[in-house]
């Protein structure tokens, strides 16, 4: 299990594809191409949609561990709730919480709040067939909290419905498993093709501290004794860029409400003493591959 898994981003982007084309319901285009009022129902709309529950669960095909070339089937959950502008996303392994309220419509976007991940990589719970990484031992599950801040602009390039967004997250664990932080820059991109459909792309990369490297990427000599790998000990630094893309179509209603298509893809490349680690250069491969599916049910 990989700490952001494209599970995470499937479910992100299927959950966010009606809440992205909800945001632009109050304005609509004329005729003659020019903003205008909403009407009453699309007011009545978007006013709802300050109250809003999605749901969703799908599969992903991941590496059995970050830096595996073996691949493993897994359910992912995925829930947010909006209340007045604030929103709670669950994702796989992630939760998050925007304190800051938007408008809907056309504008800037800002998001500041809490962030919390559970890291299983590696632990019991990861599907690990390879014999010298199961000899390297188990490590336990950790806990990672911080928080995110970011900006997006929706009506930006292709029409007043398109969304950039950026964000930087910080988290540190708070279990004691590998007692560092890591860093996530990202950027997101969607854009909806029709009432129906909606496509998105999106960058990621982390940042981790040494702590972290030593723990899922380094090899102590007696786990060396144990696997047969050579001793290793990586440094911190950035350990991957990460990039992909992901398409959602309606299947009942259309993006602002019912039931949702997504799916996606995401490609990973390990990096520096991330890359050159034995569990990476000789029982896995830098290139990271992830694919999935999922449905989500907005009401």
């Amino acid at each position: 299990m990989r700490i952001v898994l494209l599970a995470s981003l499937l479910a992100a982007t299927s959950l966010a594809a009606p809440a992205f084309a909800q945001e632009s319901a109050d304005v609509r285009q004329t005729g003659e191409g020019q903003a205008d009022a909403a009407p009453p129902a699309v007011a009545q709309a978007a006013e709802e949609g300050k109250a809003r529950l999605s749901i969703g669960a799908g599969v992903a095909y991941f590496p059995d561990y970050e830096g595996s070339d073996e691949h493993t089937w897994s359910p992912i959950p995925a829930m947010q709730g909006t209340i007045g502008g604030m929103s709670i996303t669950l994702l796989a392994n992630r939760v998050s919480l925007d304190l800051i309220p938007n408008a809907t419509g056309p504008g800037w976007d800002f998001q500041l709040g809490p962030v919390a991940v559970v890291n299983l990589n590696r632990s019991k719970l990861s599907a690990i067939e390879d014999p010298r990484i199961k000899a390297l031992g188990e490590v336990d599950t950790a806990l990672e909290v911080g928080g995110f801040v970011g900006i997006g602009r929706t009506g930006l390039i292709t029409s007043d419905f398109d969304k950039l967004s950026v964000t930087l997250s910080y988290r540190h664990d708070v279990t004691g498993i590998h007692k560092a932080g890591v860093w996530t820059p990202a950027i997101n991109y969607m854009t909806p093709l029709s009432t129906k459909t909606l496509v998105g792309l999106f960058a990621t990369a982390e940042i981790v501290e040494d702590d972290y490297a030593r723990t899922y990427f380094g090899v102590t000599p007696a786990g060396s004794a144990a696997s047969g790998l050579p001793v290793f000990t990586p440094k911190g630094g950035q350990k991957n860029i990460a990039m992909g893309g992901m398409f959602t179509v309606a299947l009942t209603g259309d993006l602002t409400k019912g039931l949702a298509l997504v799916t996606g893809f995401n490609y990973s490349k390990l990096l520096g003493d991330f890359a050159d680690s034995p569990l990476v250069s000789i029982a896995g491969s830098r290139h990271q591959w992830t694919g999935g599916a999922g449905l989500a049910l907005t009401f």
